[in-house]
Parts: structure tokens; sequence; C-alpha cells
């Protein structure tokens, strides 16, 4: 499935579809996510975005950093069905305060970018912003954190 999951996601050109399974998983196994359409989910981070691993004492996090979540959903017969990839990257300060300088991009599993902030179908990724600035209570960046029975060490 992994491999499935690279080659759907790569279709969007977006350079961090193609490489975010080879970064550091931060989550030990999938798990249900309410806000990303009930679905299983894993957490990854790229070099740069390092010391999410720190978790709430992470501090803000550098330009460049990015953090992906792949999905799945599980059918009614136990068959795996891929879902969208959920991308945030911090830009540089100033870039959007709207979204704490935030790039969210949401791609589906056939490649197609259904959104991404400041470009086109920006108004299908408010809800990450949103879910991110006021979920956030744990961090000054709009960073969440995995419950402590999920977070991979």
């Amino acid at each position: 499935m992994l491999d499935d999951l690279r080659d759907s996601y790569a279709k969007s050109g977006d350079e961090h579809a193609e490489e975010f399974l080879d970064w550091r998983r931060y989550s030990q196994r999938p798990y249900i996510s309410a806000t990303h359409g009930n679905r299983y989910v894993q957490n990854y981070g790229n070099e740069i975005g390092k010391s999410y691993g720190n978790y709430e004492q992470s501090g803000t996090m550098p330009e460049g950093s990015v953090f992906a979540k792949d999905s799945f959903g599980v059918s009614a017969n136990g068959q795996a069905q891929l879902g969208p990839l959920f991308l945030m990257e911090k830009m540089s300060t100033g870039w959007n305060t709207a979204s704490d300088d935030w790039r969210y991009t949401l791609i589906m599993p056939n490649g197609q970018v259904v959104g991404t902030t400041k470009g086109e179908g920006d108004g299908n990724v408010e809800f990450c912003i949103a879910c991110h600035l006021h979920g956030a209570v744990d961090s000054a960046d709009s960073v969440l954190f995995l419950p402590d029975e999920l977070r991979a060490n």
C-alpha cells in the first residue's frame, strides 16, 4: 500500500508528496482522525521540522518545516481505500499571517490538488487554517500534537 500511496500522491507534482514516506514518522501506528474525515492517518515530518519530536516543547518551527498526513479508510468488507494527503509547510515570516505563515495543501489519491493556501483552491483549505489556529492550544505555532500513546520515540 505504501508504493500505491507514493505513486498516487506523486501525480500531483508536489515534491513533498513524492518524498514524505522517507521522512521521520511521528505516529506509532495509523489512528483515526475525526478532523481528517474519520480516516486513518499517520504523521510525518521532514528533517527541518525535527523539533516536532519535542512535542509541547518544540517551539516555533523553522521556515522549511513540512509535515504530512497520509490517509486511508477501510470499507465494510475490509478493503483499504486511499484517502487525501494533507501537507503543511512553514513559509517565511509574514508570508501569510492569517495562517501563522503555514501553507496547507490537500492532495487527493489521484494526484489532484484540491487546494493550496494562497494558491488555486485556496478556499478548500481554509478549514485547515481554522482548525490549526484554534486547536493548537499546546503550541505557539499552530502545530497539533499526537496523544502520548500514539507518539513514536
